[in-house]
């Protein structure tokens, strides 16, 4: 059970067709919560904003395992803010597929059509459970995360127990990092939708 899965669980059972968590927000958010695993697990820790990696070991977990080979050893080293871009790239998809592999969730796809997934189904399973306590339990962490993927549409704001200063780098660079992303589909919707005028003319 891992910071980032139980993550995945909690924006799959929490978000609606009607308000889904955009995969690119979830993606940077899973970067994050690896980054905070990796620090708990002595995998990493932060010089300033930058990622100084421990010597390897077993994680007991392929993503994670996966997350912490792919650090940058050398100096200067990565920052928090390069770091959720360059890892965050296709996480929300890769984590669904090891979910799936590990048969916590099971995609239900069209006969006629059997490359295209429709919906994911999420059967009970012993993660699915362990993330719903720890939702459940207001654990500050998880809480911070999801809010920053907008999990609740009305976000707590009683944070103030997140007082480690890793924890807190982190959480402040997945949430600038979401919000810049919101920022680029913004703007990208008004681009399109210029454009789409030019088309239809006055």
């Amino acid at each position: 059970m891992t910071t980032p899965r139980d993550l995945l669980f909690v924006t799959l059972d929490e978000t609606t067709a009607d308000h889904p968590a955009e995969q690119g927000d979830v993606s940077l958010a899973l970067a994050g919560a690896e980054l905070l695993d990796l620090a708990d697990a002595r995998a990493l820790t932060l010089d300033d904003d930058r990622i100084v990696p421990a010597p390897p070991g077993d994680l007991d977990d392929r993503m994670l395992n996966e997350a912490a080979s792919s650090l940058t050893r050398q100096a200067p080293y990565e920052s928090v803010e390069d770091w959720l871009w360059r890892r965050g790239r296709g996480l929300h998809a890769a984590y669904l597929a090891a979910l799936e592999t590990d048969g916590d969730i099971t995609r239900q796809r069209r006969r006629w059509i059997p490359l295209r997934t429709d919906r994911t189904a999420l059967p009970d399973s012993p993660a699915r459970r362990h993330a719903a306590e720890r939702w459940a339990s207001g654990e500050p962490v998880l809480a911070a995360l999801a809010a920053a993927v907008g999990i609740p549409d009305e976000p707590s704001e009683d944070l103030a127990g997140l007082t480690d200063e890793t924890v807190v780098t982190v959480l402040a660079a997945v949430s600038e990092a979401v919000t810049e992303l919101a920022a680029v589909r913004q703007r990208r919707s008004i681009e399109d939708a210029a454009f789409d005028n030019i088309w239809r003319g006055p």
